[in-house]
């Protein structure tokens, strides 16, 4: 069979809900962070492509941010991770809070988190530093975030590994949900063993730094 000059998720803008949850992020103490219910699931966009997503990917929103959610089944050889430099696994996100779908670089609207994940010395926990990072060839960039505001927590489990984050508003500039409740969104998704996982088209676009390529994310209840 030949294969496609272009994957079937560059004919799609996906437009997907975002259910509201106001009991985000949860108090200390509590096991999760967030614990984010199945209707916050984001489409399995390598379907398109005939092959099945090995992480979910959750999102829910309230007034105070947004909550995010990564749960990925199957972890490889753990004790070999752990000696890697650049980490067990590693996830980046960016959110538009304007939804700019006619411009190809990235507005002071747009922002770009990284969230590395390194396996500790024990072998079976998972620190994780989240971070916001500038996009290249930006028209103009947010404010940065000051460290210490995004609340990240990572564990692994018997069959996998999760990865939960709140994105609090201030945090992202432009972040109104009264008045705009369409977000642009992308993220991606990587291990040491597996393919990357995207929402939509992969690195062979400029998904960094484009947010047209973005999918949308609607603010819902």
């Amino acid at each position: 069979m030949t294969k496609a000059l272009l994957p079937q998720a560059f004919w799609f803008r996906f437009a997907v809900p975002c259910p509201r949850v106001d009991e985000m992020p949860r108090p200390a103490g509590a096991q999760r962070l967030l614990d984010l219910p199945a209707s916050c699931a984001l489409p399995e966009a390598a379907r398109l492509e005939g092959r099945a997503s090995w992480a979910e990917v959750r999102v829910g929103w309230n007034a105070q941010g947004l909550g995010i959610a990564v749960l990925a089944e199957g972890v490889a050889d753990v004790q070999l991770a752990s000696d890697r430099p650049e980490g067990f696994a590693d996830v980046q996100f960016w959110v538009d809070t304007r939804d700019t779908r006619d411009v190809s670089r990235a507005t002071r609207f747009c922002h770009r988190f990284v969230a590395p994940l390194r396996v500790r010395e024990s072998g079976r926990r998972l620190d994780v530093d989240v971070a916001q990072r500038p996009i290249a060839r930006a028209l103009a960039d947010p404010p940065m975030s000051r460290s210490g505001l995004i609340e990240a927590r990572a564990e692994l489990g018997r069959s996998g590994w999760l990865l939960e984050l709140f994105l609090p508003a201030q945090v992202l500039h432009g972040f109104d949900p009264d008045t705009n409740r369409r977000l642009g969104f992308a993220y991606q998704v990587a291990d040491h063993v597996r393919e990357d996982q995207f929402l939509g088209v992969g690195r062979d676009f400029p998904i960094g730094e484009n947010p047209s390529l973005w999918a949308t994310i609607e603010l819902i209840g």
